[in-house]
């Protein structure tokens, strides 16, 4: 059986980026122009009071501090609080193929070797632009690559996910070379108008190229195992389909935020997923690397999914049995908020410094289903 080799990651990020300060400053105008607009409703108790947000509210719930996004403007006025992103022909590359792209030729030229050896291509991620034509297959095209290419969606899970799948790809003797990339244009989803989660996402894009060891150039890493779980739960859901516009009145033409369907959006029970998903993956860390006879506490470093800086802290403790020094549970939602799919990707493009041959890492990520996957690497000579 043929291992694996993550020979190489790629990423894209937006110029345009928002901080909480700017954030909560085109909240707080909407909640109180929304709050005067609805006085009377609100005095009888018909309507609740909306509550302003806060820097240090944002702050202390999540570690989140700023966010690159694709469209600022739209965001952050309060008349709209939505991004404008104009629709484009079926002739031109989709805004969400183009992030990939960019990603993946940075991937791509970081591995040094010809497309024509990439035997498929993966686009996993949360939030994809359409059912089809598959994403994967818009990107394959764009980049002149042969094969084949799917979409595949495990929420913030989809990375690990997809390295598993292309790692079990390279096993089977299918290809020689997947290019994975994770594009995510997380603030169209989110309910910009909800206080309790109107600060969490974020814009990027990602990529990696998982190669065959028998003919990686050296360097890289090694994938030493990987494993996927899921569970059913409806505490972080999306309800944004293509049904929903067989329930709109046939007047409607606004978009779904104008129509009071904002359920259809992201909408998350935070404690309970915090109750529930932490211990699940903490757990499922140190069982994997018990399977694999990896210690756990000697892990040089954790590239967890960048969702909400308690829960990686938290992980990280229970998983090496102490407080984490930064360098070893690495934090990037500070600048990037949560990526959905990309963020422990940005984590590990970003912080893959400091390795010397056969030392461990973990990428690792987590999210709405309940999905996690591990993926156990060692450093290549």
């Amino acid at each position: 059986m043929t291992k694996a080799v993550i020979a190489a990651t790629g990423l894209f990020t937006p110029e345009q980026s928002i901080s909480n300060e700017e954030l909560v400053a085109a909240y707080n105008a909407y909640a109180e122009r929304f709050n005067a607009a609805h006085a009377a409703e609100i005095a009888e108790g018909d309507v609740a009071e909306l509550t302003p947000s806060s820097v240090e509210f944002i702050e202390k719930a999540s570690g989140i501090k700023s966010r690159f996004v694709l469209d600022k403007t739209g965001i952050l006025d309060p008349e709209r609080m939505v991004p404008h992103l104009p629709a484009r022909s079926n002739d031109e590359l989709s805004i969400l193929a183009e992030m990939a792209v960019k990603a993946a030729e940075q991937a791509i030229k970081a591995w040094g070797k010809p497309v024509s050896e990439i035997g498929a291509v993966l686009c996993a991620a949360s939030n994809m632009q359409r059912p089809y034509p598959a994403m994967a297959i818009e990107v394959q095209q764009a980049l002149g690559i042969e094969g084949f290419a799917f979409d595949m969606n495990v929420a913030c899970s989809s990375a690990t996910f997809g390295i598993k799948t292309a790692a079990d790809f390279i096993a089977s003797g299918s290809v020689k070379a997947v290019l994975m990339v994770n594009p995510e244009i997380c603030s169209a989803h989110l309910n910009f108008k909800d206080r309790d989660s109107h600060f969490i996402f974020g814009d990027v894009a990602t990529a990696v190229i998982v190669e065959a060891e028998d003919q990686a150039a050296p360097g890289g890493w090694e994938v030493l195992g990987t494993r996927l779980k899921t569970v059913m739960s409806n505490n972080i859901r999306n309800n944004f389909g293509f049904l929903n516009k067989a329930a709109l009145p046939t007047d409607a033409v606004e978009p779904l935020q104008s129509n009071g369907l904002t359920d259809k959006m992201f909408v998350q029970q935070g404690r309970k997923v915090f109750k529930d998903v932490v211990p699940m993956v903490a757990d499922m860390i140190v069982d994997h690397a018990a399977e694999l006879d990896i210690d756990p506490t000697g892990l040089k470093r954790m590239w967890l999914h960048q969702a909400n800086i308690n829960m990686n802290q938290f992980i990280g403790r229970k998983v090496l049995g102490r407080e984490p020094e930064p360098h070893e549970n690495v934090i990037i939602l500070d600048e990037y908020a949560n990526t959905s799919s990309a963020g422990s990707i940005i984590a590990f493009h970003l912080h893959q410094d400091g390795f010397e041959p056969g030392e461990t890492g973990l990428i690792c990520s987590f999210g709405a289903g309940y999905s996690a996957g591990t993926v156990f690497v060692s450093k290549r000579a």
